[in-house]
């Protein structure tokens, strides 16, 4: 549809994917070169930036997979919970996937035998095949970094430095997926769009006593009763940091808008006075 392809091309140009003219510019052009959404490949060139790519590339694979978190038999479903708590990330689901891959690397690693892998992923109920597939699709993107010689950074995963990086990796990619807490139960409102999500089933964050307030979110679901699916917190301090202005400007106006105004505000009082005169 002629507003989809209008809504692609401007979400492109809030990448910084196109120049003036409306091509692809050079930045968005080593975007290209990687087979995933627009925003995940602007997140894993920021990640070169921000010095955490080998956590990146783990993030990405794992949302490119199939989910890895098995629908839990009938009257299992607090068992599952409890095993899956155990990769849990106070950070949020990004960074509890890179746990769960990390877990099944060393499970892999621990076992030769095929069985004993698909025996761990049970008792977790965490599916092997899609973690399998999480590993080769990062292999590839390994090799694609390596082949248009990009850097590829040690892992650091765990630092307070590296957590923050790799939020601000994520904020340069995915600053459209922006959802704000607006009652403090759950019920998120997304800045773009003005529609109500609740957190999927599958976040650490449900069923918890610690709801954040704003959160950067992988992908919305209307088919899963309007659900925001892979949430991680953020801060507005961060958002405001490394948002385009240009695409502030353009989001509708509400509440929550004027909250990250305020921070704006806050944070550079005479950068946006002079904004304004001008």
């Amino acid at each position: 549809a002629p507003e989809s392809l209008m809504q692609a091309l401007e979400d492109l140009d809030y990448l910084a994917a196109l120049d003036n003219d409306g091509n692809l510019s050079e930045f968005g052009i080593i975007m290209s070169e990687f087979p995933l959404d627009p925003q995940l490949s602007k997140s894993i060139l920021a990640s070169c930036e921000f010095e955490c790519v080998d956590e990146m590339l783990t993030i990405a694979a794992m949302v490119t997979a199939p989910n890895c978190f098995l629908h839990a038999p009938p009257g299992t479903e607090e068992i599952a919970l409890t095993c899956w708590r155990k990769f849990s990330h106070p950070a949020g689901d990004h960074f509890t996937l890179i746990n769960v891959f990390n877990a099944f690397k060393e499970a892999s690693a621990n076992s030769a035998n095929q069985c004993n892998n698909e025996k761990w992923c049970r008792d977790y109920f965490l599916s092997c095949s899609a973690l399998r597939m999480a590993e080769i699709i990062r292999a590839e993107l390994v090799e694609i970094m390596k082949r248009i010689e990009l850097p590829i950074s040690e892992p650091d995963f765990g630092s307070k430095e590296n957590i923050l990086s790799i939020k601000k990796s994520l904020l340069s990619g995915y600053f459209m997926h922006i959802a704000r807490d607006v009652d403090g139960s759950g019920n998120y409102l997304m800045l773009t769009h003005r529609q109500v999500a609740q957190l999927h089933p599958f976040s650490s964050y449900y069923n918890t006593r610690r709801i954040p307030e704003w959160v950067l979110f992988h992908e919305f679901s209307i088919s899963e009763d309007n659900s925001i699916r892979v949430v991680s917190e953020i801060s507005p301090d961060l958002f405001v940091e490394l948002v385009p202005q240009y695409y502030f400007s353009n989001l509708p106006p509400s509440e929550s808008k004027d909250i990250l105004q305020e921070v704006i505000n806050h944070l550079s009082p005479v950068s946006t006075m002079k904004e304004e005169q001008k």
